[in-house]
């Protein structure tokens, strides 16, 4: 073999090394990049429960291969009323375990959630990757407004950039709409919002201060139930009507060993549409109060009066009806996105 043979092949192989490390550091940057806007988190992009538990399967899991069949598509879809989107197109299909191993952390801009849905070959999307499959694009979806207020130009800025790290990273293009266009939507769903939300509370002013365990138990023996972290007075349908907290925590994240105060606390977009919705509240209140030894005070501090409880109930039912006619129907998985 001459020596220019042996040049070439150590050329070669030369070449093959630095091709892989450059690929090693742009995997890298891409990571880095992606982490800095969004750090790893524990919940689901999804956000179609309340902060008790409930979970809806996405991107943060990857199904195994026999979930797909027989399954054309899934039936979570971008919801243009309430979340702007961002896509991202490849310029190779790229396989679902590649997929998922890249945008698994991505869960939030900000305080806004985001959800992904990615689309196979053929005219189907997925809201959850399977292992099976290569996907062509992918739709990053923000949510416009919640309960911390309209999307920020800092949130889809950070948004855009992990599209733009993706496309980056897969050899793509991203296209999505004009920044002016979403925020002025943000805040205009955000208002919207605003005037449709309610909570209402009451308070029971405890003598003194008593053992959290005795007062989880009364609490406990007057009918509310274990929900996530929380005790909750449950409805039919297995969503809560109102909660407790304990001087102002859930009663599992309460750090002292006594409390004075317990809030009775209905949340009128996240509880089911009851035409009896404070009356309900207020009987349970009454009840614990005897149990306890309590007063019962609205949310001035001023003792309940009896004659109260209809007029009440007359206007958060309106609110129901107003909430139902723009589209939010108390407890739907929109609604629950939205008065987060």
């Amino acid at each position: 073999m001459s020596e220019l043979q042996l040049g070439l092949i150590s050329l070669g192989v030369v070449l093959i090394v630095v091709v892989l490390c450059f690929n090693w550091w742009q995997d890298r940057r891409v990571r880095q990049r992606m982490q800095e806007h969004f750090p790893e988190g524990e919940h689901d992009p999804l956000m179609g429960a309340v902060a008790t538990g409930r979970r809806e399967p996405g991107m943060g899991t990857l199904a195994p291969s026999d979930e797909a069949a027989g399954q054309a598509e899934d039936e979570a879809e971008v919801d243009p009323t309430c979340e702007a989107v961002i896509d991202v197109s490849f310029a190779q299909p790229v396989s679902g375990a590649k997929l998922h191993e890249v945008i698994s952390g991505i869960s939030k801009v900000g305080n806004k959630p985001v959800r992904i849905f990615a689309a196979p070959e053929g005219n189907v999307h997925r809201a959850r990757l399977r292992e099976n499959e290569s996907y062509v694009s992918l739709q990053l979806a923000v949510l416009l407004a919640n309960r911390s207020g309209a999307l920020t130009d800092i949130e889809w800025s950070h948004l855009w950039a992990v599209a733009q790290s993706l496309a980056e990273r897969f050899e793509g293009s991203i296209e999505g709409p004009d920044q002016a266009k979403v925020l002025n939507q943000a805040r205009d769903l955000d208002a919207l919002c605003a005037s449709l939300d309610a909570q209402v509370g009451l308070a029971l002013l405890l003598n003194g201060t008593r053992p959290v365990a005795d007062v989880a138990r009364a609490v406990k023996d007057a009918g509310f139930l274990s929900y996530g972290r929380q005790l909750a007075w449950m409805s039919e349908s297995g969503v809560p009507r109102f909660t407790v907290l304990f001087d102002g925590s859930p009663v599992e994240d309460v750090q002292s060993a006594g409390v004075d105060r317990l809030d009775l606390l209905l949340d009128l977009p996240n509880s089911p549409s009851d035409g009896q919705a404070f009356s309900r509240m207020a009987s349970v209140g009454r009840d614990l109060a005897n149990r306890l030894g309590a007063e019962l005070v609205d949310d001035q501090g001023k003792l309940l009066a009896d004659g109260a409880d209809q007029t009440i109930d007359a206007q958060l039912f309106e609110l129901y009806a107003k909430l139902e006619t723009s589209g939010f129907p108390a407890c739907g998985a929109r609604t629950v996105r939205l008065f987060s």
